[in-house]
């Protein structure tokens, strides 16, 4: 075992976790056991909420200037530290390094925006009547709570970490049992940047947790990132327990490529969307739906594809479970019709044999009723549907549940714009494969894909970790009795 069993994050100490449960974590790069995870109870959450209320009584009345001060110096440090926690990130979660290092300057980015929210919460002031001011500011939550996924083990945790603590909230994160160390190394940085004991916890554990984080009265918000079936199911009892709750679920995001499409660019953008973090992302491109002619385009797609190298520039899927999963649905795909173009099945990688890969797969002849069509695959895989006209693609597009992303491929402006109006989905792109918006613009998609008001980055996100104190004041005694009396 190469790593320390892994501990909780409580007061600014780690603490054992006293458990008979205990998962065994194994690096999906080539199989190698990194640690063991004994997981939580409600007894360490209690402990984690108590450590976290204690902090807030003295953070939240810490003024926003002094508390962005930490998150500038934590910049410097995730910029310091950016190497380490690459090669952490993909050790746990089988990205490539290119690809982790991306996921620490995204984190650093976020971090950056947090910096900036002195400037942005300044609140509003009016004299309404002589003499008589209305004034409104923001006021943190209290302790709040973060679950985050497996596939991004650092930039997910900091899509609500800075600007939850920067406001004056203080937070516990259930990080996901299958990357559980990136978040300590994280920990151990809030620390070293000023960050006051309490005010950032951590506590591992399974589905137990989750319950217990939706249940416990001391918590006022949850934010999750996952599946859409559990981002309900969080949403739900968060929400019954009076809790606010913004929870991301899955996605099946749609490429509409129109046959005037620059094919060089369009290809390359389609094959990374369908394949970065080995398709283990909720913005990935899993469908393609060609409009018209696009077998020009498609060819490109298969040459671009086959350049990848499993091991090398593409990354591991997490687990074996995700790897039969993943291909289970190209066989049912091609049992039911589907052409196999480009096929990442029964891939090996010399000298890692013991990791969990799949490599680049492209199918054509894919129908909207296919399960690999309608269901979030999570995998390098992009199933081509083929249409006659925009408007058939688009009614594709908008059947499925989800909406966090769609894109279109053209040169046409009027058919771009038109994607954008009609496309139900939170995240547009022109030409771009993976349209997540940059800081301050915010990250959340719509129907299954999201359930809660507002986004989790972003400016969209103030609202969510505040809430709005309103104050009158009058001070001229010779105004006398009137409506605001």
């Amino acid at each position: 075992m190469k790593y320390e069993p892994i501990k909780n994050f409580i007061n600014g100490e780690f603490i054992t976790i006293e458990s008979q449960r205990i998962l065994d974590i194994t690096s999906p790069v080539d199989g190698t056991l990194l640690t063991e995870l004994p997981c939580s109870s409600a007894v360490d959450l209690d402990i984690a909420v108590l450590s976290a209320q204690k902090a807030f009584t003295t953070w939240s009345k810490t003024r926003i200037k002094e508390r962005v001060q930490v998150f500038f110096r934590y910049k410097a440090l995730l910029e310091k530290h950016l190497h380490e926690l690459a090669a952490m990130g993909s050790e746990e979660n089988g990205k490539t390094i290119v690809e982790s290092i991306a996921e620490i300057e995204k984190c650093i980015e976020l971090t950056e925006f947090a910096c900036s929210l002195p400037q942005l919460i300044t609140g509003e002031i009016l004299e309404v009547s002589k003499g008589v001011e209305c004034r409104t500011e923001k006021a943190p939550l209290g302790v709040v709570a973060s679950i985050v996924p497996f596939n991004f083990p650092t930039m997910v945790p900091n899509w609500t970490i800075p600007n939850a603590i920067a406001l004056g909230n203080c937070m516990i994160i259930k990080p996901s049992e299958k990357v559980p160390l990136s978040i300590g190394r994280i920990a151990q940085l809030l620390k070293e940047a000023g960050l006051p004991d309490g005010v950032f916890n951590i506590v591992h554990g399974d589905a137990e947790i989750v319950n217990a984080i939706c249940d416990h009265p001391g918590i006022e918000a949850v934010s999750f990132v996952g599946s859409t079936k559990i981002a309900q199911h969080v949403y739900r009892r968060a929400t019954q327990n009076l809790k606010r709750c913004l929870a991301l679920g899955g996605a099946k995001n749609h490429l509409l490529v129109l046959p005037d499409a620059t094919p060089d660019m369009t290809a390359q953008n389609v094959t990374a969307s369908m394949s970065g973090c080995a398709g283990q992302r909720c913005m990935a491109a899993s469908a393609m739906l060609g409009v018209g002619p696009v077998d020009h385009i498609i060819d490109k797609i298969c040459i671009e594809a086959r350049k990848l190298v499993a091991g090398d520039t593409l990354g591991a899927v997490i687990n074996k479970a995700s790897q039969e999963r993943i291909e289970r649905y190209i066989t049912e795909a091609e049992a039911q019709g589907a052409k196999i173009l480009v096929d990442g099945r029964n891939v090996k990688v010399p000298g890692k044999e013991n990791g969990t890969y799949v490599g680049p797969t492209v199918i054509d002849y894919v129908t909207p009723d296919m399960a690999i069509a309608r269901e979030e695959v999570f995998g390098p895989v992009i199933s081509i549907i083929r249409t006659n006209t925009l408007d058939e693609a688009l009614a594709i597009e908008n059947a499925n549940p989800y909406g966090n992303a769609a894109s279109v491929f053209t040169q046409n402006g009027g058919a771009a714009r038109y994607v954008i109006e009609k496309a139900s989905a939170g995240m547009v792109g022109v030409n771009i494969g993976v349209p997540v918006p940059r800081e301050p613009f915010s990250f959340g998609g719509w129907n299954e894909s999201k359930f809660g008001v507002g986004d989790i980055t972003g400016k969209s996100s103030i609202e969510f970790w505040t809430k709005l104190k309103k104050s009158t004041t009058k001070w001229n005694a010779e105004a006398g009795v009137n409506w605001m009396s």
